[in-house]
């Protein structure tokens, strides 16, 4: 186990394409860190770099004690899952766990000791005599990460390892692999595509964009206090509502105002907002941060919007509605599947305004009440 640190990271391929930049990241002996992001923001390639399957532009990768940038791949003592699994077909369950260790000349015995720990571990200690043909995609998932566990390597990196899987035996893997980690204790980096993962997984998540790191924090952290109007959108599901508007101050507080209409924002942003005052910003609003109210509780109130329901998605226990109001055509909440709504339906949707997010305009603005939220 060790710390794994990347100072002033680049990759820039021929061409000038800048797929990594200048990234910065201390992955803390025994953490679990989770590169996410969306396609071709840098993330794969940044695990790449630290596996030393990519050679980098700039800077310099730390594991432990000693900079790898001239380091092998085989001797830099990581281990790697990939996404396809990469077993050996004509191998059994037994030996596709040996073999690396085979390659590095361990006595027998210790090849055994290792390879029936990691298949008890893992529960497939009675797949060992079967070819990978034979597994389902789970197995075969669980035979990669055996794979990885018997070199006992300083690190582990998984690249996107669940994206193959079906939906109900990624939520089971992913349950597994965060027991895994809890008993192994071995730095990980994770990479993926899936924000339920990253938030679910990640000790840390890194939200990655541009090939440049967006924010590194724990997942609720970031969930609740998003760095940018971009980590705001991408984490989470359904993703945040955004309305395009001014901020307006008046007698008694300070508002945001959307077209002909407006919501009295939390008085403790009067001073932070000031500077933005009769500035066009942008108000975000997490889906379950609106709940249905009745005509007679929404009197008066101005922290409401009237939106027309188009689609409603059921999900169990809450179901996603897809509403729409003038200038702002979609617009997405989640509510309690009992809470009586249909499509066609006029509805009143109350704010909860200690929760939203005030942004600078632009993909990337600034979320100028980060650190006022959730206090």
């Amino acid at each position: 186990m060790a710390q794994v640190l990347l100072e002033k990271v680049s990759k820039v391929y021929p061409g000038g394409i800048k797929a990594v930049r200048d990234v910065d990241l201390s992955i803390q002996d025994s953490e679990f860190v989770v590169l996410v992001g969306p396609s071709g923001c840098g993330k794969t390639t940044t695990l790449r770099m630290i596996a030393g399957l990519e050679e980098i532009s700039g800077g310099s990768i730390k594991i432990g004690d000693h900079v790898v940038n001239d380091v092998p791949p085989k001797d830099r003592d990581i281990a790697m899952v990939f996404q396809n699994y990469a077993l050996y077909p004509h191998m059994t369950v037994y030996k596709n766990m040996a073999f690396g260790l085979k390659l590095r000349r361990m006595p027998k015995d210790q090849i055994h000791e290792r390879v029936m720990g990691a298949a008890k571990i893992l529960g497939i200690d009675q797949l060992l005599d079967r070819k990978p043909k034979a597994l389902s995609g789970g197995q075969r998932q669980r035979v990669a990460v055996g794979r990885a566990i018997v070199r006992q390597p300083k690190a582990f990196l998984f690249d996107e390892p669940l994206s193959n899987l079906d939906a109900k035996m990624r939520v089971e893997t992913r349950a597994e692999l965060k027991k895994l980690h809890r008993r192994l204790k071995t730095t990980t980096v994770y990479v993926t595509h899936d924000q339920e993962e990253a938030m679910t997984l990640g000790d840390r998540v890194v939200v990655m964009k541009d090939g440049e790191i967006q924010q590194v924090e724990h997942p609720l952290k970031i969930y609740d206090r998003p760095v940018n109007r971009f980590v705001a959108g991408f984490l989470g599901t359904p993703p945040m509502n955004f309305f395009t508007g001014m901020i307006r101050y008046r007698n008694d507080g300070v508002y945001f105002e959307y077209g002909s209409d407006s919501i009295r924002l939390a008085d403790r942003w009067k001073d932070r907002l000031s500077k933005y005052k009769d500035m066009e910003m942008v108000l975000g609003v997490r889906p379950e941060n609106f709940s249905p109210q009745s005509e007679g509780k929404v009197a008066g109130r101005d922290n409401a919007m009237k939106m027309k329901i188009e689609v409603v998605e059921p999900l169990g226990d809450k179901m996603d509605v897809y509403m729409a109001m003038k200038a702002h055509p979609h617009i997405v909440c989640r509510v309690d599947s009992h809470a009586g709504l249909k499509e066609g339906q006029e509805v009143t949707l109350a704010i909860d305004i200690q929760q939203v997010h005030v942004f600078e305009p632009g993909e990337k603005g600034i979320n100028v009440t980060q650190e006022l939220n959730n206090m």
